[in-house]
């Protein structure tokens, strides 16, 4: 211990400093559970009801941009890429302080010069403030929900097989008795990917600690190469999976290599869809969607186990996945691919 005892800080007296708070005229009400909010807030705190509009409150106002839920409608805010325009640094570090977005990130989307996602929110209250913030900055955007997309599950249509001839393609669904007739001018848009998912699997022993004792971890990673397809009379999604597809209809050119005929399949569709866009884009903007769309993770228990008298085990498994990502940027390019003036202002 040192002898001079001026050099030691003495302990504070009294309660903790505190940030200062918001004076209580200044708070706003909920119209549902009438509990008060911070002025900060576009829902209740409290129940999640839209909170009431002040001229007050009109600065104060920041997004939360809570993700939504799985199974829960998002609402997005598309940057809009603009001729000749220039953003400074000073309004770049605003714009990515109001979308929670590192400058470096906010910056890798301004840069792809391409209409890509800058925020999701949870409600359309919450996406409209993102747009009224981001053009006083002179950011612009477009507020698509997931219903502007498409973007559920039920849009898309697994292909297991087909066959293709001058006129167009015949496409065969898993279990369907029927197939789906294409003519090449139908089609207009191919969008390529990669599905990937990563599952680590967790054993731990119940343990009468703060924590419990793994017996046991397990990692296993997939990577699948896909195609989406679409035409100009249906906005359904027809996706090509090269693990479950059947390609017979490549005759001699197919191969053992389920990602080579994925290929070659994707080269014979555009010889013949010669007007289709082809956006091959996913694959290297995947660093660009993953601060706003970033890859779903889930867990799931696998219940417990009992190992032996008086010991008890339970398992875990964590499931993370891009398919979410891929189907939003893959129904992002339909939708500007069939509005194509809204993509630049």
């Amino acid at each position: 211990m040192p002898k001079d005892n001026k050099n030691i800080r003495q302990p504070v007296v009294g309660p903790p400093l505190e940030p200062q708070g918001f004076a209580l005229d200044q708070m706003i009400r909920c119209e549902e559970c009438l509990r008060a909010n911070a002025p900060t807030r576009v829902n209740c705190f409290y129940c999640a009801s839209a909170l009431p509009f002040t001229e007050s409150s009109a600065k104060l106002r920041k997004p939360a941009l809570r993700r939504p839920d799985k199974g829960q409608p998002g609402y997005n805010s598309i940057f809009l890429p603009q001729l000749q325009s220039h953003y400074s640094n000073s309004a770049l570090a605003d714009a990515a302080e109001v979308l929670k977005l590192a400058p470096e990130d906010l910056e890798r989307i301004v840069s792809a010069e391409r209409p890509l996602p800058l925020a999701r929110a949870d409600s359309p209250e919450e996406a409209s403030l993102v747009f009224d913030k981001l053009q006083g900055f002179g950011v612009e955007t477009i507020t698509l929900a997931d219903d502007d997309l498409g973007a559920k599950e039920s849009s898309i249509r697994r292909i297991r097989s087909m066959h293709f001839n001058d006129d167009g393609m015949s496409l065969l669904q898993g279990g369907a008795l029927e197939s789906v007739r294409i003519a090449w001018p139908d089609l207009v848009l191919l969008v390529p990917g990669r599905l990937v998912v990563k599952r680590v699997e967790v054993k731990e022993r119940r343990s009468r600690r703060s924590e419990n004792d793994i017996l046991s971890t397990s990692e296993f990673f997939a990577d699948e190469s896909v195609v989406d397809l679409y035409t100009s009379s249906n906005s359904q999604t027809w996706r090509i999976s090269a693990h479950s597809f059947n390609f017979f209809c490549l005759g001699e050119r197919k191969t053992l290599v389920a990602s080579e005929n994925l290929s070659t399949l994707i080269d014979q569709i555009r010889s013949y869809a010669t007007q289709a866009e082809f956006d091959d884009s996913y694959n290297v903007l995947r660093p660009a969607l993953e601060p706003v769309w970033g890859m779903q993770q889930e867990t799931e228990s696998s219940g417990w186990r009992r190992e032996r008298p008086g010991k008890y085990s339970v398992g875990s498994a964590t499931v993370s996945s891009n398919e979410s990502q891929f189907m939003l940027y893959s129904r992002l390019s339909y939708y500007f691919n069939l509005n194509p003036a809204k993509g630049r202002r």
